[in-house]
């Protein structure tokens, strides 16, 4: 799914490789796909977008947005755009394609679920949107510690996950991201954070500036693709591929659990439990 080191590293490749583009024409649901969820009317997606041209890209915690002139295109959740060249390797089946006037076109084939908007500029309202838009960026330095630790509600009592996942606190932050994360703090997913010092919200902080930085530094996790379908440069500690392997930091064992309707890693000698 796309999470925030990849809605930031795809965005960045779309304004370097699409800017200055012109649309052609678009494909919507080229490939029936039946959690592809769509906003208002499919067909008017076409008469909007053609002939526009690329003019920026940028992204909101997990959502890529490319804009053109008047309009704008939104992915998220599973929603991955993948650029082509050569028509010879143009994918068969797709949800989405937007087809440029040079012949290259933009291809997103949708991983579990996902979600494409087309609004004309600056009117999309829709609220997983207008959510992540109007949260500071745990890349900038605007989400202080005091803005961190003001996120937690004090009169509930949270996992470290759904503190961290949940509820868009921190958009882009997903069960995908927060696993080297919490490894990173020293705190277990399932911990409750009800019951957590300053100390362990300040070692929480400080691995969200520090690991979401690295991940958008190295182009993405290497469990996910970016714009060329090309793998991230940064490595999970904690993921699918680290499962039973050794923990770097005390040679444990990594393990995995179901929690909160989803796999969570840990090393149970290193995270707080």
């Amino acid at each position: 799914m796309l999470e925030l080191p990849e809605s930031y590293t795809i965005s960045k490749q779309i304004k370097k490789i699409l800017t200055g583009k012109i649309i052609s024409c678009i494909d919507v649901l080229h490939t029936p796909h039946r959690l592809t969820f769509f906003h208002g009317d499919v067909k008017s997606y076409g008469e909007l977008l053609k002939g526009q041209t690329v003019i920026n890209a940028t992204y909101h915690g997990g959502m890529i947005e490319i804009n053109t002139e008047d309009c704008m295109i939104v992915f998220s959740e599973g929603a991955y755009p993948q650029y082509y060249e050569d028509k010879k390797k143009f994918p068969k089946k797709h949800q989405f394609a937007v087809y440029f006037d040079d012949e290259t076109a933009v291809f997103v084939s949708v991983r579990m679920l996902g979600m494409i908007y087309v609004f004309p500029k600056g009117k999309c309202t829709e609220g997983y949107y207008t959510s992540s838009s109007s949260k500071i960026d745990p890349l900038r330095d605007e989400f202080t510690f005091e803005y961190f630790r003001g996120l937690y509600p004090g009169n509930k009592k949270l996992s470290a996950k759904a503190f961290l996942a949940t509820e868009q606190r921190i958009p882009g932050l997903g069960n995908g991201v927060l696993q080297d994360i919490l490894w990173d703090a020293g705190i277990d997913p399932r911990f409750n954070m009800g019951e957590a010092s300053e100390t362990d919200f300040m070692a929480l902080y400080t691995s969200v500036k520090k690991v979401l930085k690295e991940m958008c530094e190295q182009g993405c996790r290497d469990t996910e693709k970016d714009l060329y379908g090309q793998k991230g440069k940064y490595v999970t500690n904690l993921s699918k591929n680290s499962l039973s392997k050794p923990c770097i930091k005390c040679g444990h064992e990594i393990q995995k659990a179901n929690f909160m309707g989803g796999a969570v890693y840990y090393c149970e000698n290193c995270q707080k439990k």
